[in-house]
């Protein structure tokens, strides 16, 4: 801390005569009297200190501007090191402000009464209203999120984790704003209670109040052009701007808002995008998209989701009000101008498109199509995993992590297949099978959950499952087994195979990205709810799951073969894993055929229309290739050829090897 110092008379003087006045120059202070000269214009009130102005601010342009203080009302402000404040409207009150921090034309920076800079704030998250509210605070991450506004049927834990949020509220409760180093702050209009980290950017905002700005140097935040934001608390990495409005509000771990998007009562979580729609009471946990205009997402839970353009949701019937709430789980997406009236559940990596009026629940089918025909809602089961577009999404999104900063808060978990689908799956299988036994093998339709489903639609669908499983596991043995030494005996595979992690028997579940056993989680929040646990020890909790997954992967899958394949871990030979990975040969191979030929559709003459605008098809073809060059050098097809040479060169060698 600099040693701060009250003014002499001569320094007095110097100030007076630099156009500066004050309230009881005995409360202006400073630790560096050389610097005075930089201070000019400036009315002083309450207890004023500022530090030395050494530095030298270059601006884009190459502009030059001195640190000091200039044309400014101070009103119980602390000013650090090389920092400058200019041309300040109202005034800067109850503020401490850290060193090499750029402040210019402002309206009013001022912290009124004790505040808590945004924790604690209630959202009323899902249901518009009440009953799931989640109090937000610095450290929240979408996994604890999840059990504030999921776990209702645990009272006690959810009495338990607000006390602690308020807890911590209270800890960061003071009557006096803060805003860090190397921060800029330049043409906004009010900033009102609101902490503000280091080396963010603030520019040409028109309202902050009661927030918090969790800034630094890793991963900095930007804030700019007509932003209002109410109730807040954003973090790190974080971009808004373009008038985006939001209003009780939490904003994760690099998201970016912008070109006029609106939100009230909604958690955005790590690298969620909101650009032109709006939205309502939602959980968008990790990957959440919005671009289009006239897009509206309320009342839902989402994540690695896509919103088409014209999505919307609708939450309530004439009736009791806005109380209805859905689910799309992880990676469902909805094509243009689609409509889901909750309360409504869509599978795992699902595609919803039309207008669906009925309360369907497809949790049980994951990458299936709902589609729209004539009010009815057709379910196609599984087709999904031929789908080009959803290996494309399994790619980008480990590619789009923009997180900087080293702290990440939310627990993302990437793969398309895991315990959580494939327990599905095999739910699905089973399922779809009693529909063909219940309702007779040569049905045209069937029912299910208020979809119906074609006879070719059902009969693929357990196609597709039964392959997406022998594909899981077969990767789970294949990796098990890769440091296997030649001429090992049945009895070494036996131990090789063998789980080494407790935890991963039993149901799994999907907590916004997190991918953990069931009964891992359970335990967790029983030692919240006993008070073994506080909130830093349910974060690194769900850190250390994260960190088990592959471990307790394996523990589950270790079951499934004897059921799958008929082939026990424990007592398995040499001879039926080499069954096991012929079989995972086929459905990998067969299977990226099958994207291979969905990619080969986007290189078809369909596809070229509005192309060659002004000639025959010979120069169609020509300008499609040059925009889009040619099917065999497409990237993705490029990668899918070889991904099917490496697959049967990973599977050949593991066969090799046990064979000998």
């Amino acid at each position: 801390m600099p040693m701060y110092k009250a003014l002499t008379s001569e320094q007095v003087a110097l100030l007076i005569q630099n156009g500066c006045r004050a309230e009881d120059w005995s409360t202006v202070y400073t630790s560096d009297p050389q610097s005075l000269d930089y201070i000019r214009g400036v009315r002083f009130s309450g207890e004023v200190r500022f530090g030395r102005f050494s530095e030298v601010f270059i601006l884009p342009g190459g502009v030059r501007k001195h640190s000091g203080l200039r044309n400014c009302t101070l009103h119980n402000v602390t000013v650090g090191d090389d920092s400058l404040i200019e041309n300040v409207t109202n005034y800067v009150a109850n503020y401490d402000i850290g060193e090499h921090t750029y402040i210019e034309n402002v309206d009013l920076i001022v912290n009124e009464g004790p505040g808590s800079f945004g924790n604690g704030v209630e959202v009323s998250v899902l249901n518009e209203t009440g009953g799931r509210e989640v109090k937000i605070y610095d450290r929240l991450n979408a996994q604890i999120a999840y059990v504030l506004a999921m776990y209702r049927h645990r009272p006690a834990l959810i009495g338990r984790l607000n006390a602690m949020i308020d807890d911590y509220a209270k800890s960061q409760t003071s009557d006096r704003g803060w805003i860090g180093d190397h921060v800029s702050i330049r043409n906004s209009r009010h900033i009102n209670g609101v902490r503000i980290g280091d080396y963010a950017v603030i520019s040409g905002v028109s309202r902050l109040r009661n927030g918090s700005v969790n800034s630094n140097s890793a991963a900095p935040v930007t804030i700019a052009h007509g932003v209002i934001a109410d109730d807040f608390i954003i973090c790190s990495g974080s971009h808004l701007s373009d008038n985006t409005s939001i209003s009780r509000c939490f904003i994760g771990q690099a998201c970016h808002l912008g070109h006029g998007y609106s939100a009230s009562d909604s958690l955005f979580f790590s690298n969620c995008q909101g650009e032109n729609g709006e939205a309502c009471a939602i959980f968008a946990g990790p990957f959440t998209v919005t671009h289009h205009k006239s897009t509206l997402l309320i009342a839902g839970m989402f994540s690695f989701m896509n919103a088409g353009s014209g999505s919307n949701q609708s939450n309530h019937m004439y009736k009791l009000g806005p109380i209805h709430q859905g689910i799309l789980e992880r990676g469902a997406k909805t094509a243009s101008d689609s409509y889901i009236l909750w309360p409504s559940r869509v599978g795992a990596f699902s595609l919803v498109m039309g207008r669906h009026v009925t309360h369907s629940d497809t949790s049980h089918l994951p990458f299936s199509y709902l589609i729209e025909q004539q009010n009815t809602t057709y379910l196609v089961p599984g087709v999904n995993l031929r789908s080009v577009g959803t290996v494309r999404d399994a790619q980008k999104w480990p590619k789009r992590d923009a997180r900087k900063d080293p702290d990440r808060m939310d627990c993302i978990n990437y793969n398309l297949l895991s315990p959580f689908t494939i327990q599905k799956m095999m739910k699905g299988i089973l399922l779809l099978k009693n529909l063909l036994y219940s309702s007779g093998e040569l049905s045209d339709i069937y029912s299910y959950h208020s979809t119906k489903i074609r006879n070719s639609a059902l009969r693929n669908g357990i196609r597709y499952y039964q392959i997406a499983i022998t594909k899981f596991l077969g990767n789970s043995i294949i990796k098990r087994l890769e440091n296997l030494p030649a001429g090992a005996s049945d009895e070494d595979i036996r131990k090789a195979l063998l789980p080494t992690c407790p935890a991963g028997k039993g149901k799994w579940a999907d907590l916004s990205g997190l991918i953990a056993p069931q009964e891992s989680i359970s335990q967790v929040l029983d030692d919240v709810e006993n008070g073994k646990l506080d909130l830093n020890g349910l974060f690194n909790s769900f850190q250390q799951m994260h960190a088990q997954y592959y471990d307790a992967e394996w523990t589950w899958a270790y079951d499934k073969y004897a059921d799958f394949f008929g082939y026990p871990l424990e007592t398995i030979t040499a001879a039926e894993v080499i069954d096991i990975v012929e079989k995972w040969k086929e459905a990998v191979i067969g299977l990226d055929k099958e994207l291979y030929e969905d990619a080969r559709k986007e290189f078809n003459l369909a596809s070229m229309t509005g192309f060659g605008a002004d000639g025959g098809r010979e120069i169609k073809e020509l300008d499609f290739s040059e925009v889009r060059g040619d099917f065999e050098s497409n990237s993705f097809v490029t990668a899918v050829l070889d991904h099917i040479r490496n697959k049967e060169a990973l599977g050949n060698e593991l066969i090799e090897r046990l064979k000998r």
